[in-house]
């Protein structure tokens, strides 16, 4: 109502004709010299003008037929209205005003009493009250980090004087500008820069902000929407020994899935639907491509970009062809680069069909360093969705608990990395392998050991046991081949580059 070009009775109109449903009007805009004031109160009969000094204070006026003669008839009218429309829905209301033989002998009382039942008896009110949660079931896992900050990245922006901005809510604690954080999905640390409070596009800056606003950051190169960050790593782990400590209580609110969730390795992102190459005009455009992807990536975590090693091609992976032309856009209006997409594919996926499990010993010499390393996986079918970042479990059971127990956070990194390269190409058609699970039940490593060591066995034994259970997926149109040369298949021209097709040719 405080638009210049706005209109109850339109806005009160459109509800009627849309939900086919009355309208009850318990307020009226009070404009004066074209500007919101305050609102006429239609039950108390009264104006209650806002104060928009630093006070902000409230003032109520009564309205009488010789103060204000036009705005008592309009008022009166309104109210006589609001009182004949409940009766229609009100019995108790309706033979008051029978047995009164006037409308103006309802009382305020008698009003808001009619409001309140006719309210209560809609199914949308009573489906509230009875479906959704109550203020008391909030979530508790945040005050687990008592004084420490706590708040969650969505949104990642870029801007050309200020550089990448971070939109944060804080759940906990408080946000002062320049203090250093810890990302526990990315699990490092970062100074961050300005602060600021969003007025929609104008940001105003602050020293510090308190929970339940939202704050913007200035200077943060690693973290991206969706991670949650805290004071440091010690806060992090003091915050889930906490909850894990409270979801082993009986009847406990926090759970310890919501726990593992909270601390996991970030939002859970749905695989792309499609993909295609992206090139630039010309080369001289490859560094501002790059930049642009780059930053886009971290605007929209749904959007990926992979290199293909067999063709040498950018491969820009989205949700829909949409989405994809969205990103073209975007990298053309605000990056001024006219890049070229190719053929959109449809991004198959592949899956296991039954539990598999193996081990594999690597007993070699690099140089001088002996490099040793002993793993046991099983690749194990689930009916959900299995996205990135979830598919390493540890085994629990009594007799692996202990082995796993004793290995490195570094080890357990690269066994990770070695997990997700091995999943990423099917041994069927190439194409990723989702819907399953890696068990880790047993390492063992030698002293010295690199850490590309571990990847590589483990991504080997992943490939080893996609061989051994039965994948069933669909091929990609990408996949087809047009002509082999020495046992190497290529993928038909239409989805190469220039050069590629040249060197092939």
């Amino acid at each position: 109502m405080d638009r210049a070009d706005s209109s109850l009775e339109l806005s009160c109109k459109s509800i009627e004709e849309k939900l086919e449903i009355p309208v009850l009007r318990l307020q009226l805009p009070l404009i004066e010299n074209g500007s919101l004031v305050g609102v006429t109160d239609i039950l108390t009969m009264e104006k209650v003008m806002y104060d928009r000094s630093k006070d902000k204070q409230i003032t109520r006026v009564g309205i009488t037929e010789k103060s204000d003669p036009i705005l008592w008839e309009e008022v009166k009218r309104t109210r006589t209205q609001l009182v004949d429309i409940l009766s229609t829905f009100d019995d108790v209301l309706a033979d008051l005003v029978i047995s009164s033989e006037s409308f103006d002998a309802v009382t305020t009382a008698d009003i808001i009493k009619a409001v309140h039942q006719v309210t209560l008896k809609q199914p949308l009110m009573d489906s509230v009250i009875l479906y959704l949660p109550s203020p008391n079931q909030r979530n508790k896992h945040f005050t687990s980090f008592d004084e420490n900050l706590c708040a969650r990245a969505f949104k990642v922006r870029h801007d050309k004087q200020k550089g990448p901005l971070t939109f944060f809510r804080i759940y906990n604690g408080v946000f002062n500008k320049s203090q250093r954080i810890y990302s526990i999905q990315q699990e490092k640390a970062e100074q961050t820069g300005k602060l600021f409070v969003a007025y929609a596009d104008d940001l105003q800056e602050v020293d510090s902000i308190g929970n339940g606003n939202i704050a913007v950051v200035s200077g943060l190169k690693q973290v991206m929407a969706g991670d949650l960050v805290t004071n440091s790593q010690t806060a992090a782990q003091r915050a889930k020994n906490k909850m894990l400590k409270l979801s082993s209580k009986k009847n406990s609110e926090v759970k310890e899935e919501g726990v593992e969730s909270l601390f996991g390795v970030g939002p859970q992102i749905p695989e792309p639907v499609f993909f295609c190459s992206i090139e630039p005009p010309s080369l001289a455009y490859q560094t501002a491509l790059e930049q642009a992807l780059n930053e886009l990536q971290r605007e929209d975590p749904s959007l990926r970009v992979t290199h293909d090693s067999e063709t040498g091609q950018t491969v820009l992976s989205g949700m829909g062809e949409l989405h994809l032309e969205i990103i073209r856009d975007r990298i053309l209006k605000e990056y001024k680069v006219n890049a070229d997409l190719g053929p959109l594919q449809i991004a198959y996926w592949e899956a296991p069909k039954n539990k598999v499990t193996d081990t594999i010993l690597v007993d070699t010499k690099i140089g001088n360093n002996k490099q040793m390393v002993n793993v046991k996986l099983s690749i194990i079918p689930t009916n959900k969705l299995v996205l990135s970042g979830d598919i390493m479990k540890l085994d629990k059971s009594p007799d692996a608990a202990s082995n796993i127990a004793n290995i490195f956070p570094k080890h357990l990194l690269a066994i990770r990395q070695g997990i997700e390269v091995g999943v990423t190409h099917g041994p069927k058609i190439g194409c990723r392998v989702v819907n399953t699970e890696v068990m880790l039940h047993m390492f063992e490593v030698g002293r010295g050991t690199s850490e590309s060591v571990i990847a590589a066995a483990v991504t080997q034994l992943v490939q080893k046991l996609a061989l051994k259970t039965h994948m069933y997926g669909q091929p990609r149109n990408v996949r087809q081949t047009s002509r082999q040369i020495s046992n190497f298949h290529y993928r038909q021209e239409r989805h190469l580059s220039a050069v590629l097709v040249s060197l092939i040719l």
